[in-house]
């Protein structure tokens, strides 16, 4: 998905704000969903963040057109593990593996259908 950098995107100096790369990985991951008629609200649930490792590597800045990739680790029971990258031409400038998980309407876990994993293996495998 690209993403271009906006000056609320940026601090002062025109630099992307660290906080933001999570931002765009989170606009890139329901972007699949709704680049398929879908939600990521699904089934009565939807996906929660449990875990991430974030790596920053480089800067971007205002103006910048990025690409953000997303690649699907492993699903378990209730959860899923994504490595996302952003990208600034071939130039990689932040990686995070983030864990996800599937909950109900009460935040409690709810294991994670085989249409909806079939869907995960679609858009992210």
């Amino acid at each position: 998905m690209q993403i271009r950098v906006y000056y609320e995107d940026t601090d002062l100096g025109g630099v992307v704000y660290y906080a933001n790369y999570l931002k765009f990985c989170e606009r890139a991951r329901s972007e699949a969903f709704f680049s398929k008629g879908l939600s990521p609200v699904v089934d009565d649930g939807h996906f929660m963040v449990k875990e991430i490792k974030a790596d920053y590597k480089s800067s971007a800045r205002l103006g910048d057109m990025l690409d953000v990739k997303t690649k699907l680790l492993k699903t378990a029971g209730a959860s899923f593990e994504l490595n996302q990258r952003v990208f600034k031409n071939d130039e990689m400038l932040f990686e995070m593996d983030v864990k996800l998980v599937y909950v109900d309407n009460n935040a409690k876990p709810k294991r994670i259908s085989k249409e909806i994993r079939h869907l995960l293996n679609q858009m992210f495998g």
